[in-house]
């Protein structure tokens, strides 16, 4: 694979992770919420590692063409989401350490990042959507080889801006307990509407 078609794929790339979602809003919460923002940041990328396998070994092809699963994996990831996001509105930020306030631990924020990303249906849609369109099989690199590539292209791309949607949402927002509270709620409705608008846009086609 070329240098030319990895800058394209990772411009592209880029864009898709810029754009504001499920993860971004939940990598938010989590830099607001939690001690540290790299066990959500971690969980998420479980999510986009594990479609990364299944595209380097050509499984989730079934599942994308199988209209009664990815269904039920819409419905799945839609509600999942609308889930955590009435939790973070339960329950809105608080930026200054206290007694009062407690933490959820490590594993659970990485188990919530892994099914932020795992179950959200746009994750293997990027996959299976835009990686055949840099993956030339007259390049002499296995389809394997190239999909592996753009894969960790694509999950270094994502670590790194998720991370630092993390950290500047914690040190922009530390000193302003009202504006966290605000974003935390923002990030809360989005996880719903996010998920509700993927659950109506699958049932309705």
């Amino acid at each position: 694979m070329d240098s030319t078609t990895l800058a394209a794929f990772l411009a592209v790339d880029l864009l898709l992770i810029f754009t504001p979602g499920a993860d971004w809003a939940f990598a938010i919460s989590a830099g607001l919420r939690e001690r540290s923002v790299v066990p959500a940041v971690a969980g998420m990328l479980t999510g986009h590692t594990a479609y990364a396998l299944l595209a380097v070994a050509g499984l989730a092809v079934l599942v994308a063409g199988s209209p009664p699963a990815l269904t039920a994996f819409t419905v799945a990831g839609a509600g999942y989401l609308m889930w955590l996001g009435l939790g973070v509105l339960r329950r809105p930020a608080v930026v200054a350490e206290s007694e009062e306030y407690v933490h959820s631990s490590r594993w659970q924020v990485l188990l919530k990042g892994a099914g932020v990303s795992g179950l959200n249906p746009k994750a293997p849609l990027l996959f299976f959507s835009l990686f055949p369109q840099f993956i030339h099989t007259s390049s002499g690199w296995p389809v394997a080889a190239q999909t592996g590539l753009l894969s960790a292209v694509h999950v270094t791309a994502t670590a790194l801006v998720y991370l630092a949607v993390g950290l500047l949402a914690r040190t922009v927002l530390k000193t302003r307990p009202t504006a966290a509270r605000v974003v935390t709620r923002i990030s809360g409705v989005m996880m719903i509407a996010i998920g509700g608008l993927l659950l109506v846009e699958r049932l309705a086609g």
